[in-house]
């Protein structure tokens, strides 16, 4: 038998794998919270503990406000209202 080629134990029943559907979290578009970079505690919701810029799977918001979010983090980043990492 050459590598890779396991077989299966056929008397041994096949278990069904449980899905679950992921809760999706949707918020509004930023219709109701406008991003600013000059107001970081707006910003903060939306970055890990460990400083990086939550998915838009996790944050609910739509591919055009998502790269909105992004924009304003990285420019609070740069001026030094947000940290790049968390320690």
């Amino acid at each position: 038998m050459g590598r890779g080629n396991y077989q299966r134990n056929n008397d041994a029943p096949r278990r069904r794998r449980s899905f679950r559907p992921r809760i999706k979290r949707k918020k509004q578009c930023s219709d109701t919270v406008p991003f600013d970079y000059k107001k970081p505690e707006t910003l903060r919701p939306f970055i890990s503990s460990h400083g990086r810029i939550k998915p838009k799977r996790l944050t609910g918001l739509c591919t055009k406000h998502q790269r909105v979010l992004a924009r304003e983090i990285k420019r609070a980043r740069h001026l030094a209202l947000l940290p790049f990492e968390t320690e």
